[in-house]
């Protein structure tokens, strides 16, 4: 392998949901963020919710002219 090109590997990188939960995994940075993980998952947790990311399911509608 070539010396000096690969990023630096962190064993412990922590990962932070937006539900709170933390765990630890390898990664090329040393904190991720994530939106969903598999506690707040809807097909881990059996629940049917719908995981609406900064209003996308609003911009569908109205590119498509849906009503509710």
């Amino acid at each position: 392998m070539k010396e000096k090109i690969h990023p630096k590997y962190y064993d412990e990188a922590k990962v932070v949901c937006s539900c709170g939960n933390t765990f630890t995994v390898g990664a090329t940075r040393p904190t991720l963020k994530v939106e969903v993980c598999s506690r707040c998952h809807p097909f881990f947790t059996g629940e049917q919710r719908i995981v609406d990311t900064a209003g996308q399911i609003e911009r569908f509608k109205k590119r498509f002219r849906i009503k509710d």
